[in-house]
């Protein structure tokens, strides 16, 4: 299902709100690429931005290998959130129908992030927890490139989608669009946590 452009990146996986149950199509793709990660939240049910961003962050942290997110719903506002205020070795974000931030009152902490790197944002037209129009007009605030997925629903499993392969393939654009990042393997962390490559 999948190409050869992911093995250039560490993948991570963020689920939303309860995590991904066994027919998401995020667990689907785990279970092809036994490599992807996922992020482990404290709390599933707990819909904390900080807390979340924080996780994120110390899941990069954990490599220098440059990363690329696969997020959904509330997980693509938590991945936002560390894109724009950590993740030096972040290089891409595939956002997958993001909950409407003002449903959080997250608006006002959200509005302004701009991406600094390479972005898709999938939306469905009859996603309850975003409408399309939302969702575009976010994907411009965020600096994401947007595409319509048709009526999808959250696009979770619910939406019947199985291992969602046109999914995989929109990943596989983005991926491309993406430089190779320049090898860290002799880096090292320094005083926050980061890390960088040797000199």
């Amino acid at each position: 299902m999948f190409g050869t452009e992911h093995k250039r990146f560490r993948i991570l996986m963020v689920p939303g709100l309860h995590d991904s149950g066994l027919q998401h199509w995020q667990t689907r793709w785990q279970q092809y690429e036994p490599r992807f990660e996922r992020v482990e939240q404290e709390h599933w049910d707990v819909p904390d931005l900080l807390s979340w961003s924080a996780r994120i962050g110390s899941t990069l942290r954990r490599s220098a290998r440059g990363s690329v997110i696969v997020a959904h719903s509330f997980g693509c506002l938590a991945a936002l959130h560390c894109a724009a205020t950590s993740a030096r070795n972040l290089h891409g974000l595939f956002l997958v129908a993001p909950a409407d931030p003002e449903r959080f009152g997250l608006g006002a902490a959200l509005r302004s992030l701009r991406l600094e790197r390479p972005a898709t944002l999938v939306a469905s037209r009859n996603d309850p927890w975003m409408d399309a129009d939302a969702a575009a007009w976010w994907a411009r605030q965020w600096g994401a490139d947007f595409i319509d997925a048709g009526a999808l629903g959250h696009i979770n499993a619910d939406s019947g989608i199985g291992d969602w392969p046109q999914g995989a393939a929109l990943f596989e654009v983005l991926l491309a669009r993406i430089p190779t990042p320049r090898c860290a393997c002799n880096s090292q962390p320094d005083a926050d946590g980061e890390t960088r490559p040797a000199a």
